[in-house]
C-alpha cells in the first residue's frame, strides 16, 4: 500500500479506527472522516501520513468540499471505505418513521453519496477500489432491526450493481458483512423514539476485536474477494448461507462487457 491513499467514514472509533491503523501500518496515507475531529485525530497520530476531514456524511456542501480536499490531497483516492452507520434496537410495531429515515440517510443515502463523488476519478483514473461496509443484517433480516436490515441490503445492492458497472473499468467493488465486532455499535444504535440505546449488547462486547477484524477485511480486499464475511460462529454460518455465488457475479459482468449498458442507453 505504499503510496496508496485510503478514505474511511466513521472513522473516529471502531472498524473505521481500526481500518485506518491496518492500512497505516502497510504503508498508506489515511483520511479520516466523521464528525468527531478530536477523536479522528487521535487516529491520526497512530497513522504515519493521515488528513483528517471532519463532517456530517449527510450535509451534502460537506461531502462535496471534503471530497475535493481528498482529492487533491494526494491526487486521488485509491480505496475509498464507506463505513459510517448508526445501528437500531427497536421493534418496527413501536418506531418512529423518522428513525427509519434517519438511519437509511446515513447506513445508505450517505454512503451513495460519498461513493458517487468518486466514482468519476476513479474511471478517469482506471484504477481504484470501493469498500462497503454491510452487516450480516445486509444479507439475514434480523429483529429488532428493520430500518438497519433495510438500508443494509440496499447498500449491498447498489454496490453489487455498481460493481457491474464498472467490471470493465479498472475498478473494483467490494461488500463486507461483519457479524459481532466489539465496538460501540450497539450503544450508538437508535431507539423506537430515535434516542441513543445507552447500553451494549454482550455478544457485542465477546465479538470480535476491531483489530482482528480489519486485518482480515484489509487482506480480503488485497486478495481481490468481492464480498467478504467477518463473523464467527452462528453469525458466520448465516452469513455463509446466503453468501452470493461468484459465477453470479460473473454472469453479471459478463453481460456488461457483451455491451448490455450501451444497448440500454441506445434503446433509451
Amino acid at each position: 500500500m505504499q503510496g496508496k491513499t485510503v478514505w474511511i467514514t466513521g472513522a473516529s472509533s471502531g472498524i473505521g479506527a481500526a481500518l485506518a491503523r491496518e492500512w497505516a501500518s502497510r504503508g498508506a496515507a489515511v483520511i479520516l472522516s466523521g464528525r468527531d475531529e478530536a477523536r479522528l485525530s487521535e487516529v491520526a497520530a497512530d497513522c504515519a501520513e493521515a488528513l483528517v476531514l471532519p463532517f456530517d456524511v449527510r450535509d451534502d456542501a460537506a461531502l462535496a468540499e471534503a471530497t475535493s480536499q481528498a482529492l487533491q490531497w494526494k491526487g486521488g483516492v485509491d480505496v475509498a471505505v464507506a463505513n459510517a452507520g448508526v445501528s437500531q434496537r427497536s421493534q418496527a410495531l413501536k418506531t418512529d418513521m423518522q428513525v427509519y429515515r434517519d438511519i437509511i440517510d446515513i447506513d445508505l443515502t450517505a454512503q451513495i453519496a460519498f461513493a458517487q463523488g468518486l466514482i468519476g476519478s476513479m474511471v478517469e483514473r482506471g484504477s481504484g477500489s470501493f469498500a462497503f461496509i454491510s452487516s450480516i443484517a445486509g444479507k439475514v433480516g434480523v429483529p429488532m432491526r428493520t430500518a438497519y436490515c433495510a438500508a443494509k441490503f440496499g447498500l449491498a445492492g447498489y454496490a453489487d450493481a455498481l460493481r457491474a458497472e464498472l467490471s470493465n473499468k479498472g475498478v473494483s467493488v467490494h461488500v463486507i458483512y461483519p457479524g459481532s465486532i466489539a465496538t460501540n455499535i450497539s450503544r450508538n444504535a437508535l431507539t423506537a423514539d430515535g434516542n441513543k440505546r445507552g447500553r451494549s449488547d454482550k455478544v457485542i462486547d465477546e465479538g470480535i476485536p476491531p483489530e482482528a477484524a480489519a486485518k482480515t477485511m484489509v487482506d480480503a480486499i488485497a486478495a481481490g474477494e468481492r464480498e467478504i464475511i467477518v463473523a464467527e460462529g452462528m453469525e458466520q454460518a448465516m452469513g455463509e448461507m446466503r453468501r452470493t455465488p461468484d459465477q453470479l457475479f460473473d454472469q453479471v459482468a459478463a453481460m456488461v462487457a457483451a455491451g448490455y449498458i450501451e444497448k440500454m442507453e441506445a434503446e433509451g
